[in-house]
Order: C-alpha cells, then structure tokens, then sequence
C-alpha cells in the first residue's frame, strides 16, 4: 500500500514541478523582451541643454528667456546637472532639475514599442515656468535636429507629462496626427479646445493653432510615483497613465517645408527638462506588434 502510493504521489509531483519551471522560464522569457535604459553612467542617453534663463547663476553663456532667445549650451554640455543619474531605493533614477530647458534623447531610434517608465514630482519650479503646473514630457518619433524647438527639442509628438495633464497630445516643431475628439464648450484658451472622446468623429492635428488636443480624464497623481506606458504601433499612439488610456494618436505625420506630410512611425526618445524638477525611473522599452490585452480592452 504505501508502495503504491508513492507511485501515485510521485508523477504528480513531477507534474507541478515541471508546470512551476514552466512558469519561471516563461516569466523569464516575458523579462528578457525589455531593454533598461537606465544606467548610473546614462549611457544610453544624450544631453541636450536649452539657453539658460536670465534668472540662472551660469556665468560665459548667452542668456534668454528660457525658450527661443539666447544660445543653448547644447549637446552633452551640462554644468549645471540639469540631468543626473542618482541611486534611489537601490535602482537609478534620472533626476531631472528643471532649471534650464533641455531633453535626454535615446542614441538610437526605435518603432512598434512599447515604452514603459515611472515618474514622480520633486519640489522646485524655475523661471519661465515659476507660479505655473510643473511640467516635463516624453517626445517620442523624435527626429531631425537637436534644439528644433525652442532651442530645446526635436521635431517630435509629445506625451504631455504634466500636473493635471498627464497624457495630454502636443504636436512638436512641424508635426500632426488624427485623434477622435470633441471640442470643449467653454475653452480656458486657444490651447484647450479639444478632448479625446473615442466614440467622437477624428480632428486634424497639427503645429499651431490646433497642435494641442488634452486626454479624457485626469489619470495622473501629484504624489508618489506614476506609471506611464506609452505604445506605439506603425502611425499610432497610446498615451496611458496609472494603466488608463488617456488618449490615441492615429495617422502620425511630419510636415517638410512644402507643408507635405509623410508618416512619422520611428524616432527617438526625449525626456524634457521644461522648468520642475522631475524624477524617472524603471524605465524600459521592447518590440510590440499589438496592443496588450488589457489596454486593448478599453477600447471596446
């Protein structure tokens, strides 16, 4: 009897420890798809750093108001450590000042990923930006020139990364897109006029007046950390906060000088530096051909 229970116990316990090595190996599998781009060293990124403000203790720089004016200190000259590498809870983390304008811009380009990041809120908010929400950005597709854009950033969409406007849409320096949206009834400003609505009819997106179209509803926390997926398949975008889409870019473009679109799918990665001081972390990105199950299930 006992024999014979033992033959009984045995392959069942073969059979668990096979489904339990199983279920590692493809934990493992789904783990290795990610590619970390953060190191203590930054080495997967570039600094750009805008013009200074007049209000920065830099001395030998040609100062502005912060934007377009002035001359920026440009391409991996940062003095001031506008953006640094710091260990926190054991892990890199980008810390991002605020102090002058600028963006880390991945070295290579990429298409169909999915970009996964966590951010939070420091304390400190400098000129231009003093008295108004903190605010930073992922620029994604971005292309062309360092400092296009307010001597800052690349021609690009943005993924608005902003107090109470995370996941907001800006077109960067010469770009469009369709998103479904509504227009507001009673607008702050030329800037806040449409909403994503995915039931609504697609609006044109593009550089000026209509290059802002703002997410459904406010995902985002002013406290502690925040999880940002941004998804990128051929000519569209998903902009998702704390898991919720917030809003679709579809039929992504750039304009050249004729006014001509032609679709914009691939670029680099900025994280802006855009007057707050901002922290980022965890962040990765891998190879994606269909929006993930659980996203996809919203839009249903």
């Amino acid at each position: 009897m006992k024999s014979s229970l033992k033959l009984i116990i045995f392959p069942v316990t073969v059979v668990l420890l096979c489904i339990t090595l199983s279920s590692c190996n493809s934990k493992n599998s789904t783990n290795q798809d990610w590619e970390h781009l953060l190191d203590m060293e930054l080495s997967q990124w570039d600094e750009f750093v805008g013009a200074p403000h007049y209000s920065v203790a830099i001395e030998g720089y040609d100062k502005g108001n912060g934007m377009e004016e002035g001359t920026p200190l440009g391409l991996n000259n940062d003095p001031l450590n506008v953006f640094s590498a710091i260990e926190m809870d054991g892990e890199p983390v980008l810390k991002v000042s605020g102090e002058i304008y600028g963006a880390v811009t991945t070295k290579k380009e990429y298409e169909n990923y999915h970009l996964s990041l966590m951010f939070k809120w420091g304390d400190k908010k400098y000129a231009p930006r003093l008295g108004k929400p903190m605010d930073s950005g992922i620029l994604y597709h971005a292309i062309g020139e360092q400092g296009a854009f307010w001597n800052c950033w690349m021609q690009s969409q943005e993924f608005q990364i902003q107090e109470e406007d995370c996941g907001d849409y800006y077109t960067i320096a010469g770009t469009g897109a369709d998103i479904k949206a509504i227009k507001k009834e009673n607008p702050d400003s030329a800037w806040d006029i449409f909403i994503y609505n995915p039931n609504s009819a697609y609006k044109q997106f593009k550089t000026g007046e209509d290059g802002r179209c703002r997410k459904n509803a406010n995902y985002g926390k002013l406290e502690g950390w925040n999880q940002i997926d941004l998804i990128c398949i051929g000519d569209k975008a998903y902009h998702i906060v704390n898991g919720k889409i917030a809003l679709v870019v579809e039929k992504s473009v750039t304009y050249n000088e004729k006014n001509i679109a032609k679709p914009l799918t691939k670029g680099k990665i900025q994280l802006q530096s855009e007057g707050a001081e901002v922290y980022y972390k965890d962040v990765k990105i891998r190879s994606i051909s269909e929006l993930p199950s659980e996203f996809a299930n919203q839009l249903k």
